[in-house]
């Protein structure tokens, strides 16, 4: 299937912000491509999960309002956002107040990803499979877009919902398990005020036990965590 590519996918990332005064990474779209994905817990005006795929030198981005869930009996709101640029799957920190998505940023999942069919075919149809790999999102997911509605102002409203396999889990809900970076370690909380990381054996950081999501064949194994990007 033949691709219409925009001339420049980042020129909205561009235009929403000011770079003098956001730390966000400037918008440089990369020739090499690879296969990252990530996932950012954004404290903005509302607090969501943006969920974020590598594709044609950019991040392909959705606003997840409740986070992506391992329930296949969840399907969740995710608003296609604009393009970002690669190096902002590596970006945690804080926004300004009174910049464009003002707030603390927090990496909360990283990994790879690969799709499941021909991925412009899935993104152009609204019926977009993949198969994720990583610290906290493992399986296979579709992405299925909803029907404009005139309320929507032109926004492309998706769903994000997990497909039945080993990883998935009835009432599995990772955003209540994990409350810290995947990255740093930090809380949203540490993460807004520049602290460390400081250990707590009270945090939730517990994976749910194997024999409960037992690993696929085919899958490839977790990375291990680290505190370095």
């Amino acid at each position: 299937m033949a691709r219409t590519k925009a001339a420049d996918p980042l020129a909205t990332y561009r235009a929403k912000r000011d770079f003098s005064k956001t730390p966000e990474p400037p918008p440089e779209r990369k020739k090499k491509t690879g296969n990252s994905f990530v996932v950012q817990k954004h404290a903005a005006t509302r607090t969501h999960f943006d969920f974020r795929l590598e594709h044609d030198g950019v991040l392909k981005s959705w606003a997840v309002t409740k986070g992506p869930s391992l329930d296949p009996a969840q399907k969740r709101l995710a608003v296609m956002t604009e393009d970002h640029p690669l190096e902002y799957g590596k970006f945690e920190g804080v926004i300004p107040k009174g910049e464009y998505g003002g707030g603390p940023v927090m990496l909360w999942d990283r990994g790879t990803w690969e799709p499941i069919g021909d991925p412009d075919e899935g993104l152009a149809k609204g019926d977009f499979k993949f198969r994720l790999h990583g610290d906290r999102l493992n399986g296979d997911f579709v992405l299925v877009r909803m029907k404009p509605r005139k309320e929507d102002r032109g926004r492309q409203n998706w769903l994000l919902i997990k497909k039945r396999d080993d990883y998935a889990g009835d009432g599995d809900e990772p955003t209540l398990t994990y409350d810290t970076s995947a990255k740093s370690g930090r809380t949203m909380d540490q993460i807004e005020h520049g602290e460390s990381a400081v250990w707590s054996s009270n945090k939730a950081q517990k994976k749910t036990p194997a024999a409960k999501r037992p690993r696929a064949a085919t899958a490839k194994p977790r990375r291990k965590k680290s505190l370095t990007h």
